[in-house]
């Protein structure tokens, strides 16, 4: 009398699980989630800085050429919308209050995905001796530079 045992062995589950680790690790380095992340928090540096700088500028053309106050030839910080202007000054961060006030130029200031600074939004700012800004994004990934000047 024989008796029959169906199933699988030890080994062949060990090489099952083997396979599909293997092929999770290549799907992993293939995706590569750092990289995609990294990417993404780029795409809304790049966003912030040319929003900060139209409303910038749409403040100035609404002011017969006058940059925000906030602005100037050092680079600085953008403070936090609606902050204590006393705040942001003894901070050394660039109050900018005045795009945020009624909503008229931004509804707030767009805040670095990775910022460190509690009273600062993690983007710089600051304008040239003929009166060009430049806006930069504080902590760039992956090497790229984002920073739009006009």
């Amino acid at each position: 009398m024989q008796s029959s045992h169906k199933g699988f062995t030890l080994l062949e589950i060990l090489l099952v699980v083997a396979a599909i680790g293997i092929l999770a690790a290549i799907v992993i380095v293939a995706i590569n989630p750092n990289k995609q992340l990294g990417d993404t928090r780029n795409t809304e540096r790049q966003a912030d800085v040319t929003t900060i700088l139209n409303a910038v500028y749409q403040y100035a053309i609404d002011n017969n050429g006058v940059l925000p106050s906030g602005i100037t030839t050092t680079t600085t910080e953008i403070c936090i919308a609606n902050t204590a202007t006393t705040t942001c000054t003894t901070g050394s961060l660039a109050p900018l209050n005045e795009l945020v006030w009624g909503e008229k130029y931004l509804t707030s200031i767009p805040i670095e995905p990775q910022k460190t600074n509690v009273n600062g939004v993690g983007y710089m700012i600051r304008k040239t001796a003929n009166g060009r800004v430049t806006v930069d994004a504080q902590f760039e990934e992956q090497g790229k530079t984002i920073t739009v000047t006009r």
